[in-house]
């Protein structure tokens, strides 16, 4: 019963990390688009690291 329980919490934890990594993605893309519109180079790339990361953990999460 005790294994039932705990997977079911990890399960509930790795859902709300995904919901909160794609919150993070879409937030990382409108900066992404700003930095595009003001040809800001540096910010481009901080932006393209940030969601190359999210984009490996949902990956990790089998969530895209």
């Amino acid at each position: 019963m005790k294994q039932v329980i705990n997977t079911t919490r990890k399960h509930a934890k790795e859902k709300e990390r995904a919901a909160t990594l794609k919150l993070e993605m879409d937030y990382e893309l409108a900066t992404l688009f700003e930095a595009l519109e003001n040809s800001n180079e540096e910010k481009i790339l901080e932006c393209k690291i940030k969601l190359d990361t999210i984009r490996l953990e949902l990956m990790s999460l089998n969530a895209l």
